[in-house]
């Protein structure tokens, strides 16, 4: 009759078997290391290993060159021509690519660059057409430096090259060194002379740090540093009240607004000294 009690070997066993840490390791680490020591030994040899890789990589082509990844065609939306062809020209892409191989942050980011353009969005979109949407700066001063003409917009931004004055009449015109810097200020002035609009030729940056306004006849008004538009205010009641502008002067210095001066021209002084017999240089009002 077989013995019912079990061998010392099938003893030995089970009480292997017995913690749970023992089962875990039989039914998941060990299929883990057997796999392991499997692929270890066939990436050994670097015959199979290239192989493989070239595998993979046709394989990729494969799926990234499908029709419905490829893009075939861009289209700029939003944009004047002479900005949409400018797009074209920084980003000068080989169609057909597959969709894989643009990188869409970095073409936007290059569409950025161009003067003329405030944001950009790039995205692939359905029918396989790379699709460029673009928000262009609107120019609201032409600024005059010593070599060139220059469309700004409302922060100051160049927008594009301007050839000749003429090309854009319907801006206003300021010049000097820094003033790109202070497009703000000047546009707050231009509305407030809004009333000298037909005289009006221009605003100058002064020493980077205040405005003149020139009007027809070379007139200046001579703002001061701060607080300049209430000093203009303040040059407009003067002319609606007393026709100061209309006179014969030759400048309006508020850079002091305490003690404003008006600046007659050498005719107008001609003409106090002949009548007076005296001269005046300055008339202090």
């Amino acid at each position: 009759m077989k013995d019912p009690a079990p061998s010392r070997r099938a003893y030995s066993m089970k009480r292997l078997m017995r913690p749970p840490s023992c089962r875990r390791f039989l039914r998941y680490g060990l299929p883990v290391l057997v796999v392991a020591a499997v692929v270890a030994w066939w990436a050994s040899d670097e015959g199979r290993r290239q192989d493989a890789a070239e595998r993979v990589a046709e394989l990729k082509r494969q799926i990234e060159e499908r029709p419905e990844f490829m893009v075939r065609m861009m289209a700029v939306e939003r944009a004047s021509d002479a900005v949409a062809a400018e797009v074209r020209a920084v980003l000068p892409l080989d169609f057909p690519v597959s969709s894989f191989d643009l990188d869409l942050d970095a073409l936007r980011a290059r569409v950025e660059e161009i003067d003329a353009v405030r944001v950009a969005s790039v995205r692939v979109r359905q029918g396989g057409v790379l699709e460029v949407e673009i928000e262009e700066r609107v120019p609201v001063a032409v600024w005059r430096t010593q070599e060139t003409l220059d469309l700004l917009d409302e922060t100051g931004h160049r927008v594009a090259a301007l050839a000749v004055r003429s090309d854009r009449p319907d801006l206003p015109l300021i010049a000097g060194p820094g003033a790109d810097a202070a497009v703000a200020e000047a546009l707050s002035l231009l509305a407030v002379a809004e009333p000298l609009h037909d005289r009006m030729r221009g605003l100058v940056r002064m020493g980077e740090r205040r405005w003149d306004m020139v009007l027809d006849r070379d007139v200046r008004i001579m703002l001061p540093e701060r607080n300049s538009v209430a000093s203009l205010e303040k040059v407009i009641a003067l002319d609606q009240a007393q026709d100061l502008l209309a006179r014969d002067i030759a400048a309006v210095d508020f850079r002091n607004p305490k003690r404003p001066v008006i600046r007659l021209t050498p005719s107008a002084i001609d003409a106090i000294y002949d009548t007076y017999g005296t001269s005046a240089g300055e008339q202090t009002q």
